[in-house]
């Protein structure tokens, strides 16, 4: 081999690959795309005139919830930091929302449940929330700020694993403890409510425009948050993430701090819960201390579970799967439901121990082949049959 054919290999493999890349974002580009438009102009008239408006609202309700599935899947599912309290920013995030929907009163009047406690000045921490770009930012800051504090106070003593885990539900339990006894504050256990309150000079929870506008920013935000997690579990910083969580001390013997792209990585998390928070809090008419139960921190983990760790698309999937199948099946067995939550964790952990997506790239599609009577494909690795380099050297470089 002459040294001009080495020399010429390296330009073969990166060519092809650069052109692969290419047209499997554009594929997975025009599948987003059309995605969201089949969510935002097909689906809702369809729903609306089956008569089935109410599951409009649903649907956007449940498409908030899948960006808080979106951060779950990136801190668990890619950097192996399994949260058990999303709660927290997810309702630090719904909580800016509703304190100023709570305050677009005439001038000189307070939110009526500070009267029924003897309140009569608004507390300070409540005047920046009149301002509705201050609310726009506080919604995604302040739970990225309090999750980057939190996760810098864990990660720089090298806390991991069981231990994190633990810690963000000891976090979570201090946050519901702290909200539901503030009656004079935020009105405790009573939560604030959206539904009644005026945003533009219309009403909030009977409003169509509004509720409509809120189902198309849901999908919108979805959509640059799946965008948002794609860019990031690509390249050399999804390496760096996916090397933390196969190997964290090796990362550190390599010369490479994961401290900070953990913290890095966990506020963006949390930023995503506030903005699904604040999402699912004006759609819902209502935030409450509840949104900090460590059942719903947990359940937010099952749903990445079920749709496929480490995938992102996975998360959505499970996100609207569980949530739906809460609604229909509350709805026919409402004393059971909880009993069918429990029987489904089983399922994922025993027989979908990587979700649905992770199914379907295992043994899906073999299992499909089968079922149409052809042979199973033999993998190799790395796609020897297609690799440039390989090939090069089979045409020209034969015994």
């Amino acid at each position: 081999m002459t040294i001009e054919t080495v020399e010429s290999l390296p330009e073969v493999a990166p060519s092809t690959t650069v052109r692969r890349r290419r047209r499997s974002l554009l594929f997975e580009a025009a599948i987003v795309l059309a995605v969201a438009l089949l969510l935002l102009f097909v689906i809702p008239p369809i729903l609306v005139g089956l008569g089935q408006g109410v599951r409009v609202n649903q649907l956007g309700r449940f498409l908030a919830l899948a960006i808080a599935a979106l951060g779950i899947d990136l801190i668990w599912g890619f950097t192996g930091l399994l949260s058990l309290g999303h709660g927290i920013f997810f309702a630090l995030g719904g909580y800016a929302l509703a304190m100023y929907l709570q305050l677009q009163l005439p001038p000189g009047q307070i939110p009526e449940f500070f009267t029924l406690y003897g309140v009569e000045k608004l507390p300070w921490f409540w005047q920046p929330f009149y301002s509705f770009p201050f609310t726009l930012v506080a919604v995604f800051l302040i739970p990225m700020l309090v999750a980057a504090a939190l996760g810098y106070l864990v990660f720089r003593n090298r806390i991991r694993g069981v231990y994190f885990s633990i810690l963000t539900q000891a976090a979570l339990i201090v946050f519901f403890n702290f909200f539901n006894g503030q009656q004079k504050l935020i009105n405790g256990t009573n939560g604030l409510k959206t539904d009644t309150a005026t945003l533009f000079g219309m009403q909030v929870g009977s409003s169509p425009i509004i509720q409509g506008a809120f189902y198309a920013l849901s999908v919108l935000l979805l959509v640059g948050g799946y965008v948002l997690c794609r860019w990031l579990t690509s390249g050399r910083f999804g390496r760096m993430l996916v090397a933390i969580r196969d190997d964290e001390p090796r990362v550190r013997f390599s010369g490479y701090n994961p401290t900070w792209y953990k913290v890095f990585v966990f506020a963006i998390s949390g930023a995503l819960a506030g903005v699904a928070g604040a999402l699912y809090t004006v759609q819902s008419g209502i935030i409450t201390p509840k949104a900090m139960d460590v059942a719903f921190s947990i359940e937010m983990v099952i749903w990445v579970a079920l749709g496929g760790r480490a995938t992102l698309i996975g998360a959505i999937i499970g996100a609207l799967i569980v949530n739906f199948a809460r609604t229909l099946l509350s709805e026919q067995f409402p004393a059971f439901w909880l009993f069918f939550q429990g029987a489904l964790f089983l399922v994922v952990v025993t027989v979908l121990p990587d979700g649905i997506l992770g199914w379907l790239r295992r043994e899906g599609i073999s299992w499909v082949r089968s079922l149409l009577g052809r042979s199973k494909e033999i993998e190799t690795y790395p796609s020897l049959e297609e690799d440039p380099e390989v090939q090069y050297e089979r045409e020209n470089l034969g015994d």
